[in-house]
């Protein structure tokens, strides 16, 4: 049934009748669906749930188009982003257009659940002028990395589940916790994969995310863990072009001291506690789902 959410919202750009907007919306790499996949998994596939799919999807996509802006990203999943080939002012409103057509069609679906979606759009724009506001300095402030982490990506896997719940009558909360959860743990293991796999296969380059400015926990554990000079050495490094002796010591430090098993074991927390949650339900493709996500790779 993802072909059906495909489908819809191709008719829902057609319906832009717009041809420029059409070519860039075909550039857009469509990434793994997670969110289609919970709420045909939580909801079936009625016409309501097909339509709830396909708004959330195009929220997504807006917001990756106004993150690699904020972040003069070239590549997206490994592909030219639309604000490297079309430029920042083109990829910025292609965002504004798809968050506009996804909240028209939104109030056609059920109030309730526009307002649950609508409301995730609000917090992931406030995470994401959080991050830009965090990424400023180095910081160690981890109960604010927190709340970024939920605002810009958890939210809208928490509403996706939330308004699948509300659409077939299923409890709303424990399906809220559950999305809240996965989409959680799915940003931390993000993290751990931006400092342990290969910039190929990554499809952008490696450490990438402390160059950009974004300290992550498996950053905030190292520096707990070291001295004071070095300490002062992994500060300094932060937004700056890594070299590879650079890159060999961040990497060297974070084996040293078991970093990305701790930073894992906090993702693994989150995962456990939503595949229980889950397997009370009896949703057990729901619970399979949260396995796959713990040892997931690109």
């Amino acid at each position: 049934m993802i072909n059906a959410v495909e489908r819809k919202i191709e008719q829902y750009i057609a319906e832009l009748d717009d041809a420029y907007v059409s070519s860039l919306y075909r550039k857009l790499p469509q990434g793994k669906r997670l969110r289609t996949k919970l709420i045909l998994k939580i909801a079936g596939s009625d016409l309501k749930v097909i339509k709830t799919a396909a708004t959330v999807e195009m929220i997504h996509a807006a917001s990756l188009l106004h993150d690699d802006v904020i972040d003069d990203a070239d590549t997206r999943r490994g592909s030219v982003s639309v604000n490297a080939s079309e430029g920042n002012k083109t990829a910025i409103m292609m965002g504004d257009i798809l968050y506009s057509k996804a909240f028209f069609e939104l109030t056609s679906i059920s109030p309730e659940v526009a307002k649950v979606v609508s409301n995730a759009v609000v917090q992931l724009s406030l995470g994401e002028l959080a991050d830009v506001e965090l990424s400023r300095k180095f910081h160690t402030n981890r109960e604010a990395y927190l709340k970024m982490l939920y605002q810009k990506t958890a939210s809208l896997m928490e509403a996706s589940s939330e308004a699948a719940a509300i659409l077939v009558g299923k409890p709303r909360i424990a399906y809220r916790q559950y999305g809240r959860n996965l989409g959680m743990a799915f940003q931390m293991i993000d993290d751990i994969l931006d400092i342990t796999v290969d910039s190929q296969t990554l499809g952008k380059p490696a450490l990438h995310d402390f160059v950009e400015g974004k300290v992550t926990l498996p950053y905030m554990y190292l520096y707990e863990k070291l001295e004071s000079s070095e300490q002062q050495k992994l500060a300094g490094l932060h937004r700056k072009r890594l070299n590879k002796e650079d890159e060999q010591w961040i990497k060297m430090k974070m084996a040293e001291h078991k970093i990305v098993e701790k930073s894992y074991t906090e993702a693994k927390v989150l995962i456990t506690e939503a595949i229980a949650l889950m397997e009370s339900l009896g949703e057990k493709d729901l619970s399979n789902i949260a396995k796959a996500m713990i040892e997931r790779g690109f």
